[in-house]
């Protein structure tokens, strides 16, 4: 690997700064909106339910998931639900996308450090004007030397990026949290996996699949321990 890697590519929700955990409490929110209508399980149910049938429609960010609670409140009320959930459910949605970028401990410091000896490249997933607002007020654009907000993280979807880096998958490194979405994929096309866990995991990223039977898998427990697997020096 120290010979052969030429970019790493990191993921963005979760890897770089806080995102679930937003999701998570946005839920919690709606939960307490719908509370005349169904109990929480109910709800949630129904809301996960309906946003993973919905992905291939509105695909990944907080727009899709706004419109599914909307679709999720009309199934849980028996189209009872009036103005005021609506209102409801906009103002969580308007509040979930302005929310705070919070980075994660030690992630820009790491980015710059590992700029100056690989090609660094965001390969993230989700809706094209929140992915970009996130990343300006994160501050990290200048970590990057190419950035890609991709509508979905499957094979085909590495194959093109790599593609057009012009790499081969045994010179590409991906980095994130989901097994699913950031390692899996890339493990398969033969590059380079690095699961970096996040303390909450949305349902829709979870899988059975072991990545452990590819010898180019890696595990970490923090996004600082990426240093001890590169071939250089760092001061952090």
């Amino acid at each position: 690997m120290k010979q052969q890697l030429k970019v790493i590519g990191f993921d963005a929700d979760d890897t770089l700064w806080v995102n679930e955990t937003y999701y998570r409490e946005t839920e919690q929110d709606f939960i307490k909106l719908m509370h005349s209508f169904g109990d929480e399980k109910v709800v949630m149910d129904t809301l996960t339910a309906t946003e993973v049938r919905n992905i291939h429609l509105y695909g990944y960010g907080v727009k899709g998931f706004m419109l599914s609670m909307m679709e999720t409140a009309l199934l849980v009320s028996d189209h009872k639900a009036g103005a005021e959930i609506t209102n409801g459910i906009l103002a969580l949605g308007k509040e979930l996308l302005n929310k705070p970028v919070v980075l994660l401990d030690g992630a820009q410091a790491m980015l710059k450090q590992i700029k100056g000896h690989y090609h660094v490249i965001l390969a993230t997933k989700g809706d094209l004007l929140d992915q970009e607002r996130k990343l300006r007020k994160s501050g990290l654009d200048a970590c990057f030397h190419y950035i890609e907000i991709m509508s979905d993280k499957k094979e085909e979807n590495y194959r093109k990026l790599l593609s057009h880096l012009d790499v081969k998958p045994d010179e590409f490194m991906m980095v994130g949290n989901s097994l699913k979405s950031d390692v899996l994929p890339v493990l398969k096309l033969g590059g380079w996996g690095v699961h970096i866990p996040f303390h909450t995991t949305w349902v829709h990223e979870k899988t059975n699949e072991d990545p452990h039977q590819w010898e180019r898998f890696l595990i970490l427990d923090h996004l600082s321990e990426l240093f001890t697997i590169l071939d250089y020096e760092t001061s952090l």
